[in-house]
């Protein structure tokens, strides 16, 4: 992006906090640019990120632990406006001279604060009985010089300080959680009262900075796009087009894995309605001749990754003066690549495309990898993206293989396509849709005896299951009402020839995962 667009940003960093990616999105759902890195980010590399504010996040360490992660102390002297927030606020402490000890009460879930100095980050929060979510084993005995007790809680002296001639400020609680009702306003208090920001980050300014910025990067170049129906590709996709034309070249390549109706979907949307170069593939055949008899899920997840390669290369070499692979490369995959534990080996690939851009001697574009998923649905929206692909749930990459437990067969993937439409449609008819995060059926290797009219059955068991989720890191089981298990229940037991019974997965990420396999 140009920097243009990042002319006015805050660095976040990271501690090792479960929430740190939370106070990202929170900070960038009030129009501020912002990014994190390692706490341990060089003092030369803070100055040229030039940021408006720098926020410290939580942690599990305590700051008396051996090898505890530091801030570099000079980062203080910088004259940027700072907040700590938890174990944040306790290494502000512990670095400037306050006294940080093992408090004799912990404090985790909900509390009471009162505000002894409004303004500032407190600025038109009420003065008493504040509700905030505390998560801290350690608390503030002395403040730092130049420091004054902002807001105290029955457990915390300190529950907030501050040094407002050096624009220093830390909180003992969380402000980016939804359990700390004010904490937009305190988080917004920061970056505009102290940080003086504007609230410039929106996605339409991102959109037509990326156009621009895209034009000038592939030039005459062309670009090829694995482009899979899920809102990334899609995502991507439009934006490459809108950005270069002709110059794009999607390649959709069916596997047979698919859900009912997909492959006649894209065509429409993409190839119809957007006018953008698609190419289809049927490899349906091919791909279930290479499945017959794997049972394994992780070899069928090797296969599949495989032959999508050898498809999707097969088919590029044909398209002459591609350079560059675009990828759907999201935020906190970049993230997870610099993390607070240490690099990863690589950030995570897009859909199958892991390994193309070596085989094919392609340069990776990734128009998307400063952006959260609720930030790439509101781009999908300015790009005019239908709804359906805006809000589609997350579909894996092998599909439907890793639905179905055991071998796969054409027979069983058509039982279970017809049963996960059913459950699609009454999740959507139900207005449940946008509130769960993925709902779909498996195809369990069991069968069990029922009755159908006057015959005695065996037939095949489908799990339902739906789940809750901000990111797919944790999940819970979706709650749903009893009315909509039933409908599903009968539709797919009456309208899908071979299943029995369904059952519903009530278990929870972790320990469990979102997918069966």
């Amino acid at each position: 992006m140009p920097d243009s667009l990042h002319q006015e940003q805050v660095l976040i960093l990271d501690f090792g906090s479960q929430t740190t990616q939370l106070i990202a999105r929170r900070v960038r759902e009030s129009h501020v640019y912002c990014e994190i890195h390692p706490f341990n980010m060089p003092l030369e590399a803070i100055k040229n990120f030039k940021p408006k504010g720098i926020i410290l996040s939580g942690g599990p360490s305590s700051v008396h632990d051996e090898g505890a992660p530091l801030a570099d102390p000079k980062i203080f002297e910088l004259g940027v406006p700072l907040l700590g927030i938890c174990y944040g606020m306790q290494l502000l402490a512990h670095q400037l001279g306050g006294v940080v000890e093992k408090a004799q009460r912990r404090e985790y879930g909900p509390a009471s604060i009162d505000i002894d100095l409004q303004g500032d980050i407190f600025h038109e929060i009420e003065k008493e009985g504040v509700r905030v979510w505390m998560s801290h084993g350690d608390r503030i005995l002395k403040l730092p010089p130049s420091f004054k007790a902002m807001a105290h809680s029955d457990n915390s002296p300190a529950a907030a300080m501050g040094d407002p001639h050096r624009h220093l400020y830390g909180v003992q609680f969380h402000p980016e959680v939804a359990h700390t009702p004010c904490g937009k306003d305190i988080l917004e208090n920061f970056l505009f009262r102290i940080c003086g920001c504007r609230p410039a980050w929106t996605m339409k300014s991102f959109v037509e900075s990326a156009i621009g910025s895209l034009r000038n990067k592939i030039g005459n170049d062309h670009v090829i796009c694995a482009l899979s129906g899920g809102v990334d590709s899609s995502v991507v996709a439009v934006l490459l087009h809108e950005a270069i034309g002709t110059q794009l070249h999607c390649i959709f390549v069916n596997n047979g894995l698919l859900r009912k109706g997909e492959a006649e979907t894209v065509q429409r949307v993409f190839r119809d309605h957007f006018e953008i170069n698609l190419i289809y593939i049927d490899a349906s055949a091919e791909f279930l001749d290479r499945l017959k008899g794997v049972s394994d899920p992780e070899r069928k997840r090797k296969i599949i990754g495989n032959l999508f390669i050898e498809v999707f290369e097969r088919e590029a070499a044909g398209i002459e003066d591609a350079r560059y692979l675009a990828q759907g490369t999201l935020y906190p995959d970049v993230i997870e690549s610099v993390s607070f534990k240490g690099p990863s080996a690589t950030i995570k690939t897009h859909h199958n495309v892991g390994g193309l851009p070596e085989k094919m001697k392609l340069e990776l574009i990734e128009p998307l990898r400063e952006l959260f998923k609720d930030e790439v649905r509101l781009v999908g929206r300015e790009l005019g993206l239908p709804e359906r692909i805006i809000m589609r749930h997350p579909f894996p990459g092998p599909g439907l293989a890793i639905r179905m437990i055991g071998e796969l067969s054409p027979e069983n993937l058509e039982i279970l396509r017809e049963a996960d439409a059913v459950i699609q449609e009454e999740i959507e008819a139900s207005g449940w849709y946008e509130h769960v995060w993925q709902s779909f059926a498996v195809l369990l290797p069991v069968r069990s005896v029922g009755v159908m009219g006057d015959e005695r059955t065996y037939d095949q068991v489908i799990a339902l299951r739906a789940v809750e989720s901000v990111d797919a890191m944790t999940a819970d089981w979706a709650r749903l009402p009893y009315e909509v298990l039933a409908k599903i229940s009968n539709r797919i037991i009456n309208e899908v020839k071979g299943v029995n019974r369904v059952v519903y997965d009530i278990s929870s990420k972790p320990p469990s995962t979102i997918e069966w396999e």
